[in-house]
């Protein structure tokens, strides 16, 4: 694929950008009482925010594969 550096360097800061963020931000919600509910079960805050936080990982991801592509 062609596409010119600069995008490519895009790529890769903004996966890089989701591939640390988003993980920190995983350790806040699990600690938030929200989470849990009386019983220990996970809520649906839980619930949202993985599917959000995994989402947004695997995009990350994928991102960052296609920057480092697009520079070989």
């Amino acid at each position: 694929m062609d596409i010119p550096v600069a995008w490519s360097v895009v790529l890769i800061v903004t996966a890089a950008w989701n591939l640390l963020i988003w993980p920190r931000f995983w350790q806040r919600i699990v600690a938030d009482p929200r989470s849990r509910d009386a019983d220990g079960r996970a809520t649906k805050f839980l619930t949202v925010h993985a599917v959000l936080i995994a989402v947004s990982l695997a995009l990350g991801l994928a991102v960052g594969v296609l920057g480092v592509l697009t520079l070989v």
